[in-house]
């Protein structure tokens, strides 16, 4: 009798990445060709902005508290845009998905040119009011801090314009899984970027202004790029110039439906972390440079899973626009576990380099590094069971169009809980700003818990949107 032969590793391997990361729309090579310019996408974003907080750091406290405080702002603002570009996003991938290719450049030109003018307008209504909005939010920080940070805040305004057109276009783009154009036009925005801070800040020493300055030429450079390469280049998309000029009304309410309420939610979520800073800033200038510094770090841990919460609306959106719930449920799930992979994966390459970035790379004072390396803990060991849940799972449920439920537990449970719980942790209680982070920590598991319990019913995915 013959003797079967055992199945080889790769014969394995590749059984274990059909039954999980295949299916009709996508097979597993489909996803890591998607999955992979994302992850490079999200490392050089995240690695940029690591190595743009460690040179402003070398101008001292002060300048690294202001940016701080100004991008506390520009997260709140700039989440805003990318909701409404997730919406154009999510609509681009259902048609797609469905096979009406006819409507995909409709969808893409009308995402791109509602993006760009509500940037527009953010960003005029900001430069106008922006000494109003520093002392509403920061009139505790020292004079030398709030100077440094109407330099900075001036300079990110002018930029929301061309920044909201590159968000719209490799929106438009990932939601046909067109991954890797996306990531040439996000790395020639973030390394331009990342130069032009070398030249204003390390070499002609201009600071938190040299900052601003490379800010505005990088994200217009990027936008050029992006109009360059969707007029010229692109042969799926096939937008037209005088589509972006020409509002699409029926399809602006599609892809609102989908941006506002996740545009809402980033308004008060990000609002409600604004808030959070406002009582940082209180505890002082070594304060808010913790809270810098840990921010840094743990946006480095999440990196792979943030590329798999991006990928996630495209494959779900696809999935669903098939109407294949089937797939859609399977391709969550292995989301949340591969992530759940990547946290711990991260966490071991973190722990033994964590003094060395601490001291190298932001050259933080000793005052500050007990707390440091204390959130550092705290944050990296919650993020393995929880942040999944907490990100992951909501992309995917708006990526089906439930995205009104995912806003709503978002914001109810931001300030329910982290913003009630980190002021009493914070400054009730005096734990200072380890305590604000733990309370985030918590808020993340609350959060989780309720999308975890949505996702395992039927209502999530009903709400058809194309």
């Amino acid at each position: 009798m013959a003797q079967t032969q055992p199945r080889t590793l790769p014969g394995r391997r590749q059984a274990i990445l059909t039954k999980y990361l295949s299916g009709e729309a996508f097979d597993y090579r489909q996803l890591i060709a998607l999955f992979i310019p994302i992850l490079i996408d999200q490392a050089f974003i995240i690695g940029l902005s690591l190595l743009n907080t460690a040179m402003i750091s070398s101008a001292g406290v002060d300048a690294v508290s202001a940016v701080n405080m100004v991008d506390s702002l520009n997260v709140f603002l700039l989440s805003i845009i990318v909701a409404l570009s997730t919406g154009g996003t999510v609509i681009v991938a259902q048609y797609k998905g469905s096979g009406n290719v006819g409507m995909v450049p409709k969808a893409a030109a009308s995402s791109i040119s509602s993006v760009s003018l509500f940037s527009l307008t953010i960003g005029l209504l900001m430069m106008l009011f922006h000494n109003q909005v520093l002392n509403l939010f920061f009139g505790s920080a020292s004079p030398e801090v709030m100077e440094l940070a109407r330099t900075y805040l001036l300079g990110s305004c002018a930029s929301y314009f061309g920044l909201a057109i590159v968000e719209a276009v490799c929106g438009a783009l990932r939601g046909i899984g067109k991954s890797k154009a996306s990531l040439v036009l996000s790395l020639i925005l973030n390394l331009s970027y990342v130069l032009l801070n070398v030249l204003f800040i390390n070499i002609l020493k201009m600071d938190v202004q040299g900052m601003a300055i490379s800010v505005n030429i990088a994200r217009y450079l990027g936008a050029i790029c992006a109009v360059v390469f969707l007029l010229r280049i692109d042969t799926e998309l096939r937008v037209r110039l005088k589509n972006l000029f020409r509002m699409n009304l029926g399809m602006a309410r599609k892809i609102l439906s989908v941006g506002i309420p996740f545009a809402a939610e980033q308004m008060f979520f990000n609002g409600g972390k604004l808030l959070t800073q406002t009582f940082i800033v209180g505890m002082g200038t070594y304060a808010i440079a913790t809270n810098a510094v840990s921010g840094a770090i743990a946006m480095a841990l999440q990196i792979p899973s943030s590329a798999l919460s991006i990928a996630a609306v495209t494959v779900v959106g696809q999935s669903i626009g098939a109407r294949n719930v089937q797939d859609a449920r399977k391709f969550i799930k292995s989301f949340l576990w591969i992530s759940s992979g990547f946290f711990v994966v991260m966490t071991l390459i973190a722990l033994p380099l964590f003094h060395p970035i601490v001291d190298g790379l932001f050259h933080s004072p000793e005052a500050i590094k007990d707390d440091l390396f204390v959130i550092f803990l705290i944050n990296a060991l919650a993020q393995i069971p929880l942040w999944s849940v907490s990100f992951i799972l909501p992309s995917a449920l708006r990526a089906a169009g439930d995205s009104k439920f995912t806003s709503t537990v978002s914001l109810l449970s931001m300030w329910l809980f982290r913003i009630v719980l980190g002021y009493l942790l914070g400054v009730v209680f005096d734990y200072g700003i380890v305590g604000v982070w733990l309370a985030m920590n918590i808020e993340w598991g609350v959060r989780g818990a309720i999308f975890l319990i949505r996702y395992r019913g039927t209502k999530w995915y009903r709400k058809r949107v194309i």
